[in-house]
């Protein structure tokens, strides 16, 4: 099936749900722009999330996602939530979704988990998921171990259900590689923080506009949930205690709340400003419409191709 069909967008992408920046006017610009805008619930209550779905389909009847992390306590009431509001689409991650999906299922929702591995992958086809978002490494937020180049050409191989790719994903060429690898569609997170539409703080903006290549980090190995951030005094310090060996009780008592902190205050010193390694190829700030109609520039996607004839590798 055609991932445009199957999400009911024009565009075969999907916004990433990051929580404390995917909100509904991310998502509802997204969605009006043709590719699947996401709500991400994060940590949040059903009370919160059920404002932002309201929101969102103020401004537009276009289809849109829920992102649920179902490491979250409020995780079960959400889930409900999206029966309840009849969301198109559910987007699960940091969890096991198997026991939502049938329920979500019956109420005509599209199930997407994220996943980090093959085997993941397959259990999910398994228990009955539409489709899945093969994360790789190179992503902002919490991250696997595996590269976008090698887990969506793996997972690509063995699943019949969509592939969508995630990680590294920030312009025409790179969406032009993740469909030679064979995903279906894309999902792309760390544009969207420059984003007009997006409401984050202007210190987080700038430190992804200002990023080089060297600049984002990965912290919180002992927590078994890594993270990949931009580089601050706050990741300096949670790398420090991996190096270390520190505690989960040492590296919470630092990065509890940092991610609100980077996010709505804009802290430098003490906020998580998530965002994958494709930050050091984002120079500027654009419409929700710009970015999306850059990430599919014919010209750029046909330069690939061509590239590759050049090369005696296309016919």
């Amino acid at each position: 099936m055609q991932i445009t069909t199957l999400l009911g967008t024009r565009y075969p992408l999907i916004q990433c749900g990051m929580a404390w920046v995917s909100d509904a006017k991310l998502a509802a610009a997204v969605s009006k722009a043709g590719a699947l805008g996401v709500i991400a619930a994060g940590n949040a209550p059903a009370s919160w999330v059920k404002e932002q779905i309201d929101a969102l389909r103020a401004e537009t009847d276009a289809p849109f996602a829920l992102n649920i992390m179902l490491l979250s306590p409020y995780a079960d009431e959400v889930a409900q939530l999206a029966i309840d509001e009849k969301v198109p689409v559910a987007i699960t991650g940091a969890g096991d979704p198997r026991k939502h999906i049938a329920p979500w299922k019956e109420a005509g929702i599209k199930v997407i988990p994220v996943v980090p591995s093959l085997s993941l992958a397959k259990r999910m086809e398994q228990a009955g998921a539409d489709a899945v978002i093969v994360e790789g490494m190179e992503a902002g937020g919490h991250i696997g171990k595996l590269t976008t180049m090698v887990l969506v050409n793996e997972i690509a191989r063995e699943l019949s259900i969509p592939v969508i790719a995630a990680g590294g994903i920030c312009d025409a060429r790179s969406v032009a590689a993740a469909c030679m690898l064979g995903a279906d569609g894309v999902q792309v997170g760390t544009r969207f923080l420059v984003a007009k539409e997006c409401n984050i703080h202007q210190n987080y903006k700038d430190l992804v506009l200002k990023a080089k290549d060297i600049d984002s980090m990965v912290a919180g190995q002992v927590t078994g949930h890594p993270v990949r951030a931009i580089r601050n005094p706050l990741v300096k310090k949670l790398n420090k205690l991996d190096r270390e060996g520190g505690s989960m009780e040492d590296f919470e008592a630092l990065s509890t709340g940092s991610l609100q902190r980077a996010a709505v205050e804009g802290d430098k010193k003490t906020g998580s400003f998530m965002a994958g390694q494709c930050a050091a190829m984002v120079d500027s700030e654009q419409t929700v419409k710009e970015i999306i109609e850059d990430l599919f520039n014919q010209s750029e996607i046909q330069g690939a191709i061509d590239h590759l004839k050049e090369m005696e590798l296309l016919s």
